[in-house]
């Protein structure tokens, strides 16, 4: 029995794509690596983020998120929900809201880090209290920094309508701190 899928990609003529598919396309700039940005404290790496000195992270464009804000021990990013990412249940992927938390989590956490100093994410713990759908209107996700020692960090998040304030997630991550390459 030929599957309906086959039948629609024929009757296109495109093998590839079935008739009725949707596509996604984006750019991004070679990243930046911070080692390579100079000697700054993770405040100012944040700030020249947010204000175009430094290209956002290729990942940001990939899902469709972005910062929006930082403080020093704050990060703010939103997101917008879509079908493009959904799980096979027809709900946005689990793995999309546990992205938003890393990276306000990881940001916040950077953002109150000395010069010569970078993170990287140890543990993360993600707790999902409502579905995302393709429906849902603009995340919000806010993390905040906890601890920030010489060798490690915490931070918590939380992931909410952005109109509305509705808790879709909220986690927690422990963060390794470390000397960037060539400081010393």
């Amino acid at each position: 029995m030929t599957q309906p899928a086959t039948q629609d990609r024929r009757a296109t003529g495109d093998e590839t794509h079935p008739a009725g598919s949707r596509s996604r396309t984006h750019t991004w700039q070679p990243p930046t690596s911070y080692a390579d940005a100079g000697a700054h404290t993770g405040i100012e790496l944040v700030r020249m983020g947010l204000d175009g000195r430094l290209p956002e992270a290729p990942i940001c464009g990939t899902l469709g998120f972005r910062l929006v804000s930082a403080e020093e021990g704050q990060a703010v990013f939103e997101g917008e929900p879509g079908e493009h990412l959904f799980n096979p249940m027809g709900t946005v992927h689990g793995g999309y809201m546990a992205t938003l938390l890393d990276s306000a989590l990881g940001t916040a956490v950077l953002s109150a880090l000395p010069a010569g100093r970078a993170y990287t994410t140890v543990q993360l713990g993600v707790h999902l209290v409502r579905p995302v759908l393709d429906t849902t209107p603009t995340l919000r996700c806010e993390g905040k920094a906890v601890h920030v020692g010489r060798t490690t960090a915490t931070a918590e998040a939380r992931l909410v309508g952005a109109l509305d304030g509705r808790l879709y997630a909220h986690g927690t991550a422990t963060c390794a701190v470390l000397a960037l390459p060539g400081a010393g």
